[in-house]
């Protein structure tokens, strides 16, 4: 970057979100000028997303062989996930029961920013309406159409088709499915090249996003609700340090120190794109390099994308103490142990898109009878507190796909 072609990749990636925060304080909403260039980034990673996701699902299940080994690894994975996302969301609110981060707000300061974002809370709760249930995420996974699928981008259509032809690839004739997997090799091998390409703009696109948020929300806002921003943010720190390390040193056998040094490139595009899709390529070359083969990250990392909401769910637990802190509302044990079972649920399915926990924040609101208009209160800082929650659970995938790996590997060592 800017002619240092000696220093590494993602030395540039930081040192470009450094230069996008002083461009964003010392330009403010002029910064906003440079963001088509953080635009076309995220656009190029997001253009892979489908087509690596499917061919990387389509090989990793077909190298599995075993209808029953695909069974377990998705059984074990999805167990991780569900209980990473109760244990995050139970860190949040345990902070946000000590701090109470809602209480002591100025009333002037509550009325501004109810004026200042209540069209936009208006905008989540319309969307949060048109979510559909459980059920019906349960049953669209199944696509109808499976080209409309792939246009439209849905993650677990894709996920399940990918699952599906990769073990078709098991079950015919060995001569014709190795063609196909050697076509479907070159493909992979193709989005891998330009993921590596896309990763020489990323110093420039991480500084023009960086830029235009600091720019567009400036810092004021961030001081204003600091009680709450600092639980948040405290709270993903203690999980993904505790957790994350914890899993990694007793599941996945490995250092966690080396790990969060191999991975700190798809942490940086996952905190500046707000992003787990635009992350994903990232994280899959990340854990290669670290042993993981495409084999199970290839399974693990798409599915965390989508369903893997762990930091998310944190968040959601402080904020939804915060809002009623601020209402005054009291929330016994029964409504705490609700806002941990929703927030779990609403994270399947949930988009791995910028600002999807807002809409699954207003179903944990609904169910506990929490006005949804507070959260006009803190999108001031969600876009900040988006950047740092994807973090988490871009974190919480790769170190899954370490957890299965090392599991499986073990289970083939006592075989023997």
């Amino acid at each position: 970057m800017f002619g240092l072609k000696k220093i590494k990749l993602h030395t540039k990636i930081f040192i470009g979100l450094i230069l996008g925060v002083v461009v964003g304080l010392v330009f403010g909403e002029k910064a906003m000028i440079i963001e088509p260039v953080g635009t076309i980034f995220l656009r190029l990673i997001t253009m892979i997303v489908v087509p690596l996701v499917l061919v990387s699902l389509m090989l990793g299940t077909a190298s599995l062989g075993d209808i029953r080994k695909l069974g377990r690894i998705g059984f074990k994975t999805v167990a991780y996930f569900t209980i990473t996302t109760m244990i995050a969301i139970s860190i949040g609110l345990g902070l946000a029961n000590i701090v109470k981060p809602g209480t002591g707000l100025n009333k002037e300061v509550k009325a501004e920013l109810y004026k200042s974002y209540e069209s936009r809370a208006q905008v989540s709760i319309q969307r949060m309406e048109e979510k559909p249930s459980l059920k019906d995420i349960l049953i669209n996974i199944v696509p109808t159409n499976p080209v409309k699928a792939l246009i439209d981008g849905n993650m677990l259509q894709v996920i399940f088709l990918g699952l599906l032809l990769g073990l078709i690839l098991t079950l015919i004739k060995k001569e014709k499915s190795d063609l196909l997997i050697k076509f479907l090799d070159g493909v992979n091998d193709v989005i891998i090249q330009v993921v590596h390409i896309a990763m020489r703009l990323a110093p420039y696109g991480v500084l023009a996003l960086i830029a235009a948020v600091i720019g567009q929300y400036g810092v004021n806002i961030l001081v204003t609700l600091l009680k709450y921003s600092l639980v948040v943010v405290g709270g993903l720190v203690i999980y993904t340090l505790s957790v994350n390390s914890f899993s990694l040193s007793l599941l996945g056998r490995m250092n966690p120190i080396l790990f969060f040094k191999a991975v700190k490139e798809a942490m940086i595009i996952a905190f500046s794109t707000s992003s787990s899709n635009a992350a994903l390529p990232v994280s899959l070359d990340c854990v290669e390099h670290i042993g993981v083969s495409r084999q199970y990250s290839s399974f693990v990392i798409p599915l965390g994308a989508t369903i893997n909401m762990d930091g998310t769910a944190l968040y959601q637990g402080v904020a939804a103490v915060f809002i009623a802190n601020i209402y005054g509302i009291p929330l016994g044990f029964t409504d705490q142990i609700t806002i941990v079972l929703m927030a779990t649920l609403a994270s399947v399915g949930a988009a791995g898109v910028p600002a999807a926990g807002i809409i699954t924040l207003a179903m944990v609101l609904t169910q506990i009878g929490i006005p949804l208009e507070g959260i006009a209160l803190i999108l001031g800082v969600d876009r900040f507190l988006d950047m740092c929650r994807t973090t988490t659970n871009i974190i919480g995938d790769m170190t899954c796909a370490v957890v299965i790996k090392q599991t499986e590997e073990r289970g083939k060592t006592k075989l023997k």
